[in-house]
């Protein structure tokens, strides 16, 4: 097969008869009728389930792949790519922020660069205020701890090559982080400057932010261990010179010191650093107890295959 477009559906349902319209429209430019539409069910609460089946039921093409439950988009995504079977796979989300008609752009850089990646790279970041400075923050925070130059302003679509899904899919991690999976797979990748559109507030809130970019740097670097160190050395360091200090004071002045306060500060100081290095630990300390288990990211419920086989 030549061609095949994966996207996941979670809360798609108004979006997804022209997602399959338009989608199936770029396919069939590029690849006549040799293509196939994988859609994952995230555990949609809405009814994009029945409307995806009712699709697959009109166009042999659409492949309906139904989780058993929300695993998250970046797992639903992963499962999507398992499963798809073309030489070229065209990674895009169904709520057309994204252009299905990227797909053109997309092939022609990826044959005129011999690249095996081409990836969509936001213009400018869409929405308000807050959502472009958290997403700045997001992408700076993560370069800085874990030493990789990942692009900002990334977006879901990419059309890749059946030699790099294949070594994508690979990675069998329970934490799945897709930007930092695409990096470190490696390959040729070229980047297209695209402009997505904005339907309203984004479903990644702060505190989704948080937990992703925590979970992200966790998986791609050991900083924040080293930082415990380094930090522990700075503090020993410092509380060596203090006692130095008061033992000098007390030998040769004989003053008594008036410390209350720094001493309470001091206390409560580390205590903190204690308790968030253990925290730290125990996030690494997690994630081990998560992959040692080896619970698939994952679980297909059923797939529906396109004119009702």
């Amino acid at each position: 097969m030549k061609l095949a477009i994966v996207a996941t559906l979670y809360k798609s349902s108004p979006y997804l008869a022209e997602f399959h319209r338009r989608a199936s429209a770029a396919a069939a430019a590029f690849a006549g009728d040799d293509y196939e539409i994988v859609l994952v069910n995230d555990g949609s609460p809405d009814d994009s389930l029945a409307v995806a089946i009712a699709l697959a039921d009109q166009d042999a093409h659409v492949v309906v792949v139904d989780l058993s439950r929300n695993f998250g988009h970046h797992k639903a995504m992963m499962t999507g790519l398992a499963h798809s079977t073309a030489d070229l796979v065209y990674l895009i989300d169904s709520d057309l922020e994204e252009h299905p008609e990227w797909l053109a752009p997309f092939s022609e850089q990826m044959f005129q660069e011999q690249a095996d990646v081409v990836y969509g790279v936001q213009e400018s970041r869409k929405g308000g205020l807050f959502e472009r400075w958290s997403g700045s923050w997001f992408w700076s925070l993560f370069n800085m701890m874990t030493d990789m130059s990942l692009t900002p302003n990334i977006v879901t679509a990419r059309l890749m090559t059946r030699r790099y899904v294949d070594a994508l899919v690979r990675h069998a991690e329970r934490e799945v982080f897709m930007a930092g999976l695409w990096h470190i797979t490696g390959f040729v990748q070229k980047q297209c400057v695209v402009h997505k559109l904005s339907r309203g507030m984004s479903t990644y809130t702060l505190r989704h932010k948080v937990a992703l970019l925590v979970n992200s740097i966790t998986s791609f670097s050991n900083k924040p261990l080293t930082a415990i160190f380094y930090i522990g050395a700075v503090i020993s360091g410092v509380a060596l010179a203090a006692n130095i200090y008061l033992v000098l004071n007390w030998l040769f002045f004989s003053r008594t010191l008036s410390g209350w306060t720094s001493l309470m500060a001091s206390i409560w100081l580390i205590g903190g650093m204690l308790i968030s290095s253990v925290g730290v630990i125990g996030i690494y300390l997690s994630k081990i107890f998560s992959e040692v288990k080896q619970r698939p990211y994952s679980i297909v419920r059923q797939i529906y295959r396109g004119g009702g086989k």
